[in-house]
């Protein structure tokens, strides 16, 4: 008499039968010893057979995609999620199989916030498209002597000290995803503020 293993997980049971395939077990005798470890309810005849020409016809994985859905329900919920965390999750499911569904079947990676000097609202950009309509038109009228009295600035943060690393601003995103942006001047901490001034000829200020 064997001992049977009660609720296994359904990668585990196509794993089996996926193994079994390999060494020319026929569809009947698999039903027959995949019953007799996990019991009558787990898996029909006709499953079983359906399996077998999966994975004869060249299907390479034998991740479901109802499980495949659980798991990207799960990530929307929580973009910071670990690997280790859908573990908690899936406990009947190993960590080999969930990292193969998040990175092969979902295409998730892992992407940083980039940080930016500002991020500007919708009247800063307003302003800065009357700037460069302008400066056109100044151009047009004036010639190339317009651009010997352009100078431009910025201002940026000397040193601080960051409350979210980089490594802490990780989240899981489709490669596709635009990258997220994190506002520099909302760091609190204690920092060195500098404004510099370039104009045509080369010489700046700060």
């Amino acid at each position: 008499m064997f001992k049977t293993i009660a609720d296994p997980a359904d990668c585990e049971v196509c794993s089996v039968i996926r193994f079994l395939n390999a060494k020319n077990v026929k569809p009947a005798e698999i039903y027959c010893q995949l019953v007799d470890i996990y019991g009558e309810k787990v898996m029909t005849d006709g499953m079983v057979r359906k399996w077998v020409r999966r994975f004869n016809d060249g299907r390479p994985s034998v991740v479901n995609d109802g499980l495949v859905a659980k798991v990207n329900e799960i990530i929307r919920e929580n973009r910071w999620f670990t690997i280790r965390m859908l573990c908690d999750e899936f406990p009947q499911i190993s960590k080999t199989v969930l990292h193969e569904i998040v990175t092969n079947r979902l295409n998730y990676h892992k992407l940083c916030s980039r940080w930016v000097p500002k991020m500007l609202t919708d009247v800063h950009k307003t302003k800065r498209l009357g700037n460069a309509l302008t400066f056109l038109t100044r151009y047009s009228e004036e010639g190339n002597e317009f651009l010997n009295k352009i100078v431009t600035g910025d201002e940026t943060w000397v040193c601080h000290v960051t409350p979210e690393s980089k490594q802490q601003s990780i989240e899981w995103r489709l490669s596709r995803s635009p990258t997220k942006k994190k506002n520099q001047n909302n760091v609190v901490s204690t920092q060195n503020h500098v404004h510099c001034v370039l104009g045509q000829t080369g010489h700046s200020a700060c």
